[in-house]
């Protein structure tokens, strides 16, 4: 608190690490790089948002890095506090496409309990309207002057959150179901796709974003004082 009684806003709750945000930044680089290469030589377009995704937290986390010889610079933890949190809504719009792909190409629209020209239209519609509101409630925090403008963004942000989470859920049952039935009675076009593999795949890919974003559930219901202090006791501000 201030000599004048107001409470100082602080933007970090804790000090970033230069060496953490820097290995993750080579680390999505290059990650990123191959999936652009990959991207380009099979002319898999419907994988631009997952390339996005990447190429957003590789500038997160550079940001991040660079924010910790000054904590005070708004730019650093704007572009951090946006990037990355919106980043795995862009990874989840390709795995939502993978899925109709696959359901097309196995020529097994009806094992799936949506219609396979929905699932695509359904969940990128769904992943699109939490994109709008996370990135909401990311510009609500960063630009809040009190500590009632920082728990309205916290409490957008969670929303957006929780809300992708439910969606999720539910595409991981319409994806479990269609699996279950195909693994049950194969289509002579899935003989032809090594259909098991990217569905597998996806089931990965989605329980990390899913692991992701219960992280960042308990970091916005927790608040700023109770997330400070969670990474205090964790050493996480060394």
């Amino acid at each position: 608190m201030s000599d004048s009684g107001k409470i100082e806003y602080k933007l970090w709750s804790y000090t970033p690490s230069t060496a953490g945000g820097a290995i993750a930044c080579i680390v999505l680089c290059i990650l990123t790089l191959l999936h652009c290469f990959r991207l380009f030589k099979n002319r898999t377009w419907f994988c631009i948002p997952f390339v996005i995704g990447g190429l957003f937290d590789t500038i997160g986390y550079a940001a991040r890095a660079a924010a910790h010889t000054d904590l005070d610079n708004k730019t650093p933890y704007i572009i951090q506090s946006v990037l990355i949190l919106v980043a795995p809504i862009l990874f989840a719009a390709s795995i939502y496409m993978i899925l109709g792909r696959l359901i097309l190409r196995t020529n097994s629209a009806s094992y799936s309990f949506v219609r396979a020209n929905w699932v695509t239209k359904i969940f990128v519609t769904s992943d699109i309207l939490c994109f709008f509101v996370q990135s909401g409630g990311a510009g609500m925090l960063v630009q809040a002057k009190d500590n009632d403008g920082v728990k309205r963004g916290e409490n957008i942000i969670l929303g957006g959150l929780i809300l992708q989470i439910l969606i999720f859920g539910f595409f991981v049952a319409v994806a479990a179901t269609w699996h279950k039935r195909l693994n049950a009675r194969p289509t002579s076009k899935s003989a032809d796709l090594p259909w098991t593999k990217y569905i597998w795949l996806l089931y990965a890919a989605s329980a990390l974003i899913t692991i992701r974003n219960f992280c960042r559930v308990v970091e916005y219901a927790l608040g700023r004082v109770s997330f400070a202090f969670y990474m205090l006791c964790s050493g996480s501000n060394k």
